[in-house]
């Protein structure tokens, strides 16, 4: 009985190996024949040679566990259908490796079925058909990163477009994409919720004709949106916007009233002006206005350098009484207390005209 178990343990182990010898076979030649049809490509590599150069299996062996999609090997160079199933990340990230073209498709949709986070940042793309071809044969596609990737001028149709329709977040930052491309995706992509587009150089913003009812975070830092008329257009353009990151914009003022800024911002529940131009305790003011709102980022505006660090925090959390969070510290209930009573003092020996409106 120990000897047949003994050989049956060594058949398993066995097999076992010469699955997984098998697999990594198929793999390289799989591989090969990648690279071997499209040789011809003479500006940058497509989608799949930079795959199989990344998660080859001399350089990514291939394992089971957590995090690992089940994919099916293509069919072997005699055309038999392969069984075989080979493992790979749900995370595929290929940053920076020349990619310009999507290569042959049903290679894409072998490998990638059970892919669900892409990261495309700084490779050579300037086509949207070719990004297409590849987000359309990544079916559980939910993350894409295109960031620094050459789009400034690529010309986006809505029917391209419906490739995505499955993302929900949408990275596009310093790709210079213009609003029309932004708006055309807003409208083909029924499961956005962020979108990120900093360092787009963008001076204006363009209105959509329709308004993105799903979008709920919006990071648009390191820009040049220094008139609050253009940040205004993000209330009717994002209804359900609840969070809105734009940093390092140095943003003059908020010129709207409290009704306007109630009615545009119904669900903003965090707002990030860090290094604004804001220099009036009245701009301040005015962001109570925003029913929803609990977390606010100010550091490095003109109107606090004058102040000491304890200055700053007290006398902000005494003008923003629904404030929960801010600068990313929770406001307690006795820093809160303390800050009412500091906000007091302060300006107890200032004349009636230079008080706050609190």
């Amino acid at each position: 009985m120990f000897g047949r178990n003994k050989q049956d343990k060594l058949n398993f182990w066995s097999l076992w190996f010469t699955e997984e010898l098998q697999i990594q076979s198929v793999l390289s030649v799989c591989c090969g024949r990648v690279r071997a049809m499209e040789a011809s490509e003479t500006e940058g590599r497509t989608f799949m040679q930079a795959i199989c150069e990344k998660y080859s299996p001399e350089n990514f062996p291939c394992r089971r566990g957590p995090g690992m999609g089940v994919v099916v090997v293509p069919s072997g160079p005699q055309g038999s259908p392969m069984k075989d199933r080979l493992n790979m990340p749900s995370v595929l990230v290929l940053n920076g490796c020349g990619i310009s073209h999507a290569g042959e498709q049903g290679e894409i949709s072998a490998f990638c079925a059970h892919v669900v986070e892409l990261d495309l940042s700084h490779n050579k793309f300037q086509n949207w058909h070719e990004i297409s071809k590849i987000v359309s044969n990544v079916p559980n596609l939910e993350f894409l990163n295109l960031s620094s990737n050459q789009l400034r001028d690529a010309a986006l149709d809505s029917d391209c477009a419906k490739a995505f329709s499955s993302i929900r977040r949408l990275v596009l930052n310093n790709t210079q994409v213009s609003w029309d491309t932004v708006h055309t995706f807003s409208q083909e992509m029924p499961e956005l919720e962020e979108l990120f587009l900093c360092l787009n150089e963008y001076t204006t913003v363009t209105l959509a004709a329709m308004p993105c009812p799903t979008l709920r975070l919006l990071h648009i830092t390191d820009n040049n949106l220094h008139d609050w008329s253009e940040v205004r257009k993000f209330g009717s353009m994002f209804p359900a916007l609840d969070t809105l990151i734009m940093a390092n914009n140095n943003l003059n003022s908020i010129q709207d009233s409290g009704e306007i800024l109630r009615r545009l911002f119904p669900n903003l529940r965090s707002i990030n002006l860090h290094n604004a131009g804001l220099n009036r305790w009245e701009d301040i003011e005015k962001l109570n206005f925003l029913p929803k709102l609990e977390e606010v980022r100010l550091q490095g505006i003109p109107l606090l350098r004058d102040y000491t660090s304890m200055e700053r925090r007290y006398l902000t959390i005494a003008q923003l009484p629904s404030v929960t969070c801010l600068n990313g510290s929770v406001v307690t209930d006795s820093e809160r207390e303390d800050a009412e009573r500091f906000f007091i003092r302060y300006h107890l020996d200032h004349s009636e005209e230079e008080l706050p409106h609190r």
